[in-house]
């Protein structure tokens, strides 16, 4: 079982632990201008009102399992503290459970949807472009069973996901869109066609025995740290080597033995992940800690503001969406948490409205 415990910051980082507490008991007349949710629904506007707090930001941070160590934990949280940030609560997942719960599944939908989740003969393949890749029907395929999740294909193959991955490696590959691969994997005598095979040995990083990530439920005033900020200058970028001296994660990088990593950080092993967005805050905290959308802050003022749960637990999974378009007034298609990147809990907020009105 994770263990958990809140950690209340004792600094000027309380005041924001305790805006955030107040909008877990449902004070969002802040908001919306002093009229509760009802206004805010109606019009399925949320206006700015002179004299109001800004809505909190609030990201989900957890310590990768390669870096899962006592001095990293220590690391990250002390950067996270001296950046302004109230840490709510700390909470460890086990391997285990991130296997059995589907976490990191769930984490990476887009990708793991066709490698874990769905059979393959449920994976939307474009028949036309599979045939012109294949020069075969893909109707053909499932009918025959000649087709596997990367999860399936492990078992129908009898290999390892590091087997599976060098296989994939040698395998006629092709792009059908974004985190949608397939390939003919030949091994062992045989030849199967395989979804985002790669995607095994990124789930096995967090599913192994005695991996465990560390994770950090955090809240802290927009006035002080822009989420831009957050992610690029306290976080830093994808590659450590890249990041800013001072960064999460170039310190890791700048001290990994003294942390008791095994090996030096990347691109891919980069020690800590971080929320993109406010919603995406969210998202990760009802899939990792199994929070309510109704008692989660940002959570209460997305209801507020008139979007459904059934939407918002839709939108969960990163889909494509109508966003708002060129100069020209025309709609895009696009992905929705690339469209949220790095905006303020009070601009998402406003951003989400404006989608759901044209989705």
């Amino acid at each position: 079982m994770p263990k958990s415990s809140t950690i209340l910051a004792a600094t000027a980082a309380a005041l924001t632990a305790a805006v955030a507490v107040s909008w877990k008991m449902g004070n969002l007349w802040t908001l919306c201008g002093g009229g509760g949710g009802g206004g805010a629904a109606a019009t399925n506007e949320c206006p700015a009102s002179e004299g109001n707090r800004p809505l909190q930001n609030s990201a989900f941070v957890f310590v990768k399992p390669h870096a899962n160590t006592a001095p990293t934990q220590a690391l990250v949280r002390a950067k996270l503290q001296a950046a302004g940030l109230a840490i709510l609560a700390e909470t460890d997942v086990t391997g285990e459970d991130i296997d059995a719960k589907k976490l990191i599944d769930q984490h990476y939908y887009a990708i793991a949807s066709k490698a874990t989740i769905l059979p393959a003969a449920d994976i939307p393949v474009p028949a036309e472009q599979f045939q012109a890749a294949f020069h075969e029907e893909w109707e053909t395929v499932v009918a025959e069973g000649r087709a596997c999740n990367a999860m399936e294909a492990c078992a129908a193959l009898g290999c390892d996901a590091t087997e599976l991955d060098a296989a994939w490696n040698k395998a006629n590959v092709v792009k059908f869109g974004g985190g949608f691969y397939c390939g003919l994997v030949k091994k062992n005598d045989q030849a199967v066609y395989v979804f985002n095979a790669f995607f095994m040995t990124m789930r096995e990083k967090f599913v192994g025995a005695g991996t465990s990530i560390h994770c950090y439920e955090v809240a802290w005033d927009p006035a002080v740290l822009s989420w831009a900020a957050f992610r690029g200058q306290l976080l830093g970028p994808t590659d450590p080597a890249d990041g800013p001296a001072g960064s999460i994660r170039n310190t890791i990088l700048a001290t990994w033995q003294e942390l008791g990593l095994p090996a030096e950080p990347n691109k891919g092993d980069n020690g800590v992940h971080a929320s993109a967005s406010p919603f995406e805050g969210l998202a990760e905290k009802t899939n990792w800690l199994g929070a309510s959308l109704a008692d989660d802050a940002f959570g209460q003022a997305l209801l507020a503001a008139g979007l459904t749960e059934a939407t918002l637990t839709a939108w969960s999974v990163d889909p494509r969406v109508h966003l708002p378009g060129d100069n020209d007034g025309e709609n895009i298609m696009g992905s929705l948490f690339d469209a949220l990147e790095d905006t303020n809990a009070d601009e998402c907020l406003q951003k989400l409205v404006e989608i759901n009105a044209m989705n």
